[in-house]
């Protein structure tokens, strides 16, 4: 087929170009094509190449040439050609200043004219017009030619008819036009052109635009005396022009309700009225009175809206004032709350997110502090029913001037302590200004979110704030959760303030929740380095000090004693005992001493205990009856860890003395019962505070640490847990999730409590109807069943429905009787359901709960293996892991279990077995770990699960790491360097090297042995890397299975096992000598025993037995020949070539290729095999064989043609005819006649091809078949072979 293309392009003459048209290169025709593509990089670049061209070219008729070009595509009728061809010839006339713009335009109306063009191509026609104005706009250069700026006026004012194309796209250009050019052209030009459209502004915005950007571009030429002889009025805004703006702002909302953007009319309509004066005007009665209160919800009020957020930069004070209290800024809390609930449920359009960029972008541009102070308190007034709505968290916040923070923070506390419901900018307000539930409501809600919105301010690190304020806010929230004004002092600032309605039970919760999470913060709070300082940014980030060094939370236990030691102005919300003020006293003695000692040199850990001592003293005030005990415990455990650091030598022990607990248990004890509250803050304190004592933990400690996560005491934990925590929720139901870790934060979603309780209502309804339709299920015990028949029984129901008598009815008063017996019953069954479906609950809780506890422990586990990794101590982990591991991976469990039994793990695996550092100093528990080890192996060998046997097997070989100990120090140098090294390999510190050998060659005997074992190879791969000496010990048992392994699997894994081995050095340097070849022989008739085993099978596992094998027999075979030892491999040899006839191998594969690389190494070089190729070539003529590509069934074969072509007797004839050509391609084709047919398997259509034998190879087998079943096949071919190029 390609041969009779290249033949007809070569016949075929070239078309003659006509007259007047250059003959071009293709790589200058084709910036054209590529202007037209869709891509607009593509487009670009064109572009980019056609200017780089014609400037290097600099050719007069190729710049012809593209102008003609660039203008008949203007037209284009891809709507995605127009825009390029249109920059494109703006960036020709830009760059080719001696072209006529005049010329342009001439061309440009002539070549798209609209009164000569087919109604067909009009559209086509009027774009092609518009776009050409658009490039001579484009091209920078309008402005220097007005008889052009004319003519594009006048053509645009000509496609004004045709909206229903062009739309508002003419009017468009002219204003772009406007903005251009300067005002002496204007006046001189397009004023009396544009006398109509200007008359008409009020018909369209784009009219309107028209005007206003005339206004603001030409003032003095459209003078006021101008604008009345023009427009009959000489300002634009006045109230008889308000109703004519009001239709054209509504024609713009609904024209831009797509795009979601603010049309630019509205915004230019708004400057105007502020520039005549007239603002108050247009805001009133075209924005509220025309647009927002006549009008449904929909575009015109989003206008509003973002015309409110648009105009934030360009209004005074007053005026912001003004409208951010108004009718817009309400009906946008209306569209807030309407658009939070739906988008509950379903999706609705928000407007928030745009609000939120618009406020962003004036605080960012705004440097006046009252007037970001105006903004930020007009937003933070929003509300329905009384329940604000702007999140208490709000980026914008970090856009605010220190000191319209300052002032923002004291507004919020002056609101806090004196609400002002009737400043709140909410509609639905107004309706029940009355109700004094929904007041009392209102007022909670406001105090809740103000608290919630102080605490984000702090937490926020990109808020530019200063330590004042910090501290301010922070006292203020502790104040008033825990303390009461009873008379000011200058000294308190808090008791200056006035509430001027009581605090109530109900904001005590947030107020005590937010407290602890704004400690957190403080904790957590970054201390500002020096910008300056390049260092600053390698250094590690120091946090929760001040400027001077102090703790945050030092300051306000400062803060806190301050209000304590002066009850007559500040009195304790829940005052103290006198047990626990002294508690208080002491914890800040035992803090006091801690600088004190702390200044007199380092101590380990004092910052962190200081930082528990003031945490807990906090916690006094919120649960005073709990932590009274440990704070106690607390002060003894500091005092005596700091006496036994500073005697640690002279301290002896009495004979006759009763052992005490070591403080480091007591502290061990206060930690966990800490870890039992709800508080992100204590579990990080604690985390510290025990890292710190790692040094000094002792086996007791650490034994309490793991009676926790004992899962057998699931039950004594989870009581104690449930009891704190219900505790904590008979308190106050706010602190149920964590105090710290969202405290602050939490509180937005309580702003829909009610809905909340409506929901909860409504699951309890649902909770009934499942118990009642369990009822109605028969899902009743047999009990309740009993308690009914009793009841029928008793008012004869069941005696007349047995006696089968209609007549014989109950009696009214028995009927009431009835009901009354089955309703007590029912409701008392429906209790028992409810009880058991509490309990259920509760216990579900439960264990929710204790899960939490036992992750928050794992921390203390995770910082001692980290620190403490080289401690005897850590031995004691070992079993207490692996019990939670193979319990967990035992027994189904939630998300929760797994994401707990997934840290256990790694903290076991990756930080314990695998650490660098481990215990060195275990000589003297050689017999104890030796024990472990025996225990170990024993538990791996008996467990079901091969994944939980891999973490006993981990723990076995970091048993024997801690046996072996430290390996030697690096041998001198010296004349026998070989045997130093063979010492070093074989040094086994405190090893029993037999009792362990026997140990693992159990395990291994237990793998191999068994058809199913919790072991695999992968574990003694393992063991054979980190320990070659008990690899050695390991090797006859590993040589035995090779030919007695329980499996075929086993044999294998045998072979693969000595493979690992003898490839490994040390245990090539350990058996060097005598020893090595005596394992080579040993291992030769190992594996000529287990492949004679190997009967004819195609089984898959034989198979990869057998190239386990001869992977081993390969590595062995050439150890014997490059060590030359003296190893007879004929037994090997022998049975390795009768291998062939049981194992069939495939033409291509791992096995085959092994099999005879292993040969080869023997000796025995692989067989070359011939293909044999069926010769067909005499029977088959060559012409037809040529033709063959591809071939369809009798059924789908045309018969147009009856007489044969090119069949080998018809050849001479062609020949004689002078068909040439036909008759040569057999001959040309002789060579392809064998690779032809594998083309028409991959070209063959899939019609029939499948559903019949192939008529192809029956035409090469059977020669005689008759000609007409060929010349059937031919048409056909053709047609298919010329589709296929």
């Amino acid at each position: 087929m390609s041969v009779d293309m290249v033949e007809l392009s070569v016949t075929t003459p070239q078309p003659v170009k006509p007259a007047g048209i250059p003959q071009k290169n293709r790589v200058f025709l084709d910036f054209f094509w590529d202007l037209a593509k869709p891509d607009q990089e593509v487009r670009l670049k064109a572009l980019e190449n056609l200017i780089q061209y014609l400037k290097t070219n600099d050719q007069a008729d190729e710049l012809e040439y593209s102008l003609k070009r660039l203008v008949d595509g203007l037209a284009h009728t891809r709507e995605a050609a127009r825009p390029g061809f249109s920059l494109a010839l703006g960036q020709v006339l830009g760059a080719f200043k001696q072209i006529s713009l005049q010329s342009i335009l001439n061309q440009i109306k002539q070549k798209h004219n609209l009164q000569t063009a087919k109604k067909k191509f009009l559209r086509n026609a009027a774009f092609g017009n518009l776009f050409g104005v658009l490039a001579l706009h484009q091209s920078g250069r309008i402005a220097e030619e007005p008889q052009v700026v004319l003519g594009c006026v006048q053509l645009l004012q000509s496609l004004s008819q045709h909206r229903q194309h062009l739309k508002d796209l003419p009017t468009q250009t002219m204003t772009d036009i406007l903005n251009e050019i300067p005002e002496e052209v204007f006046e001189e030009v397009l004023l009396s052109a544009l006398q109509t459209d200007l008359a008409s502004a009020f018909s369209t915005p784009e009219q309107l635009q028209l005007l206003l950007v005339a206004l603001r571009r030409f003032p003095r030429t459209l003078k006021p005396k101008k604008l009345k002889k023009l427009l009959g009025f000489s300002t634009i805004i006045n109230a008889d022009n308000i109703p004519k703006l009001t239709e054209v702002l509504k024609m713009a909302a609904k024209s831009s309700k797509k795009e979601c953007l603010l049309p630019p009319v509205v915004l230019d309509l708004l400057k105007l009225s502020l520039k005549e004066d007239s603002f108050q005007l247009f805001w009133n009665d075209a924005i509220v009175n025309g647009m927002l209160l006549k009008e449904p919800l929909g575009p015109t009020h989003y206008l509003c809206y973002r015309l409110l957020g648009s105009a934030l930069p360009l209004l005074s004070e007053a005026q912001l004032k003004e409208v951010l209290s108004g009718e817009v800024m309400a009906y946008y809390a209306e569209h807030m709350a309407s658009s939070q609930k739906i988008s509950q449920k379903g999706s609705r359009f928000q407007l928030a997110p745009e609000m939120d960029a618009y406020v962003s972008a004036f605080l960012q541009s705004c440097q006046d502090a009252d007037k970001q102070l105006t903004v930020m308190v007009a937003f933070s007034l929003l509300s329905t029913n009384g329940f604000l709505l702007m999140p208490p968290t709000w980026k914008v916040v970090q856009h605010l001037q220190p000191a319209a923070l300052q002032q923002y923070v004291d507004w919020l506390k002056k609101m806090f302590l004196q609400p002002q419901l009737d400043k709140l900018l909410d509609l639905s307000a107004r309706r029940h200004r009355d109700n004094e539930e929904q007041k009392e409501n209102s007022i909670f809600s406001l105090r809740r979110w103000i608290v919630s919105r102080l605490c984000s301010i702090i937490d926020n690190n990109q808020v530019k704030k200063e330590e004042d304020l910090i501290m301010g806010v922070a006292r203020f929230i502790f104040f008033h959760a825990f303390f009461d004004v009873k008379k000011g002092s200058r000294d308190i600032e808090e008791t200056l303030g006035k509430l001027s309605i009581p605090l109530d039970d109900r904001i005590r919760g947030p107020l005590v929740s937010s407290f602890f999470g704004l400690l957190l913060s403080l904790h957590l709070m970054p201390l500002d380095q020096d910008p300056s300082d390049g260092a600053a940014s390698y250094r590690r980030r120091v946090v929760g000090i001040t400027a001077d060094g102090t703790m945050w939370i030092y300051h306000m236990a400062q803060y806190a004693q301050l209000l304590l030691s002066q009850p007559k102005y500040a009195q304790c919300y829940n005052p103290f005992t006198p047990e626990q003020r002294q508690a208080w006293d002491g914890m800040l003695e035992s803090v006091a001493n801690l600088k004190k000692k702390e200044k007199k040199g380092p101590i380990p850990g004092s910052g962190a205990f200081q930082q528990l001592f003031l945490l807990v003293g906090f916690y006094l005030f919120k649960a005073p009856e709990e932590l009274v005990d440990i704070m106690k415990d607390l002060q003894s455990c500091v005092d005596v860890a700091l006496e036994k650091n500073a005697k640690k030598k002279k301290k002896k022990k009495k004979p006759g003395q009763e052992e005490e607990p070591e403080w480091v248990d007591v502290m061990v004890e206060i930690l966990l019962s800490l870890l039992s509250q709800h508080s992100r803050h204590i579990r990080l304190v604690c985390k510290t505070v025990f890292s710190s004592i790692c040094p000094d933990v002792t086996k007791t400690a650490l034994t309490a640490i793991l009676d926790v996560l004992d899962p057998e005491k699931d039950e004594e934990d989870g009581a104690l847990v449930v009891t704190v925590d219900n505790k904590d929720k008979t308190k106050n139901p706010d602190e149920e999730d964590d105090d710290e870790m969202e405290g602050n934060k939490s509180d937005e979603s309580d702003d829909d409590s009610d809905e909340a309780m409506e929901e909860d209502d409504d699951d309890d309804d649902e909770d009934d109807d499942d118990d009642e339709g369990d009822m109605a299920e028969g899902k009743v015990d047999q009990q309740f069943r009993m308690e009914l028949m009793k009841v029928l029984h008793g008012q004869n129901a069941l005696a007349t429905a047995e006696g089968g008598s209609s007549d014989e009815e109950m009696d009214d008063d028995a009927m009431i009787a009835l009901d009354k017996g089955l309703a007590t019953l029912f409701s008392a069954h429906k209790k028992n359901a409810e009880a058991k479906k509490d309990e259920k609950t509760k216990i579900q809780k439960e264990k929710t709960l204790v899960r939490d506890f036992k992750i928050k422990v794992l921390d203390l586990v995770e910082v001692f293996v980290a620190r403490q990794a080289g401690s005897p101590l850590v031995l004691c982990l070992l079993e207490p892991l692996l019990t939670i591991i193979n319990r967990g991976m035992s027994s189904g469990s939630d998300q929760q279990e797994q994401d707990f039994l997934r840290r256990v793990a790694d903290i076991f695996r990756n930080q314990l077995c695998r650490s660098k550092v481990y215990c060195r100093t275990a000589g003297d528990r050689e017999g104890e770990l030796h024990d472990l080890l025996d225990k170990l192996m024993t538990k791996t060998q008996k467990l079901s699960e091969s994944s939980v046997g891999l973490y006993y097997f981990s723990a076995s070989l970091y048993v024997v790491k801690v046996l072996r100990g430290a390996p030697p120090a690096e041998a001198k140098e010296e004349p026998t360097a070989g045997g130093a090294a063979a010492q070093d390999l074989s040094f086994m510190g405190n090893v029993d090297v037999d009792r362990v050998a026997n140990v693992f060659k159990g395990a291994l005997s237990n793998f191999m042995g068994k058809r199913k074992s919790p072991l695999s190879a992968q574990m003694f791969t393992d063991l054979f890397t980190r320990f070659p000496v008990l690899c050695v010990k390991l090797l006859d048992t590993i040589v035995q299975h090779i030919t007695s392994g329980a499996r075929v699997y086993q044999q294998g894994q045998a072979c693969m096992l000595m493979l690992r081995a003898m490839q490994s050095r040390e245990v090539q340097q350990l058996l060097s000598g005598a020893p090595w070849t005596e394992l080579c022989a040993t291992v030769s008739g190992q594996l000529a025993a287990s492949l004679q085993q190997v009967g004819v099978t195609e089984n898959k596992e034989v198979k990869e037995k057998v190239l386990k094998a001869l992977e081993l027999s390969q590595f062995l075979v050439r150890s014997v020949h490059r060590q030359k030892l003296s190893v007879d491999l004929q037994p090997l040899k022998e049975v390795l070539q009768s291998l062939t006839s049981n194992v069939a191998f495939k033409k291509t594969g791992k096995l085959e290729d092994t099999y005879w690389a292993v040969m080869k190494l023997l000796g025995v070089q692989k067989p070359k095999v011939e293909k044999t190729k069926p010769d067909k070539e005499p029977v088959v003529p060559q012409g037809p064989t040529k033709k063959e590509k591809g071939f369809l069934p009798e059924t789908k074969k045309r018969k147009k043609r009856d007489n044969p072509i090119l069949e080998p007797a018809a050849a001479a004839a062609a020949a004689e005819a002078g068909q040439a050509t036909s008759s040569s391609r057999p001959a040309a084709d002789k060579g392809q006649v064998k690779k032809k047919p594998k083309k028409t398997k991959q070209k063959r259509p899939a019609d029939g091809a499948a559903s019949q034998p192939n008529p192809a190879k029956k035409s090469k087998t059977t020669p005689s078949e008759s000609k007409t079943a060929k010349k059937k096949k031919k048409p056909k071919q053709k047609k298919e072979g010329g589709g296929k190029m």
